[in-house]
């Protein structure tokens, strides 16, 4: 069980870091439409399908990698009061209840669009460029795959804690700056004691 979760946060966290830098492209691609646009009048035609298959790569591909490192929004006000194995439990079972059943269906009709969508050829019918969207429809079925691969390992992280009574250890993949800041700030407390 605990190499599937290495493999799996591995690979979520590989992707977020590989599809983060859409953000990248996605800027330049706006900072291009300004300039084009109010510098020398001349907007671009693609600019608008091509930001939103961006944002939609990053959309899609990021569900994965936020799953990993715990950065979805949880209601944890009353989480958090719990015991780590009253907390595994309850994730193991709404794991299964809410969030497999959503995911699946996510790959299994993503798959579905997203054939129907290389079938003909699909292009964007919001402008006037007929951007090719066939290729981006693609990332549904993806995310919903990495989706349910990080699912299992998140329930297999729970099994964990079950039995072991505390949470695996997780990748650490960024630090907030607040904790990075009072890690720092209790270091040089010690030192201080010392």
């Amino acid at each position: 069980m605990k190499s599937f979760i290495k493999f799996a946060d591995t690979l979520s966290t590989s992707m977020g870091k590989a599809f983060s830098w859409c953000i990248v492209i996605l800027m330049g691609g706006t900072v291009y439409e300004v300039v084009m646009a109010y510098a020398f009048n001349k907007p671009t035609l693609w600019n608008f399908d091509f930001s939103m298959q961006m944002y939609g790569a990053i959309l899609m591909m990021s569900g994965a990698y936020c799953l990993a490192t715990e950065a979805h929004v949880r209601g944890d006000v009353i989480y958090r009061l719990f015991k780590p194995r009253t907390q595994a439990w309850l994730d193991l079972v709404l794991y299964f209840i809410f969030f497999f059943p959503g995911v699946v269906a996510l790959a299994f009709y993503g798959y579905e669009y997203a054939a129907l969508a290389w079938k003909i050829k699909e292009t964007s019918w919001s402008s006037p460029a007929q951007i090719q969207i066939y290729m981006v429809k693609s990332m549904i079925p993806a995310a919903g795959v990495l989706l349910i691969i990080q699912g299992i390992s998140e329930v297999f992280r729970s099994i964990i804690c079950i039995k072991e009574g505390e949470w695996p250890a997780r990748m650490v993949v960024a630090e907030e700056t607040e904790k990075i800041l009072m890690k720092k700030a209790e270091s040089e407390d010690q030192k201080d004691a010392v």
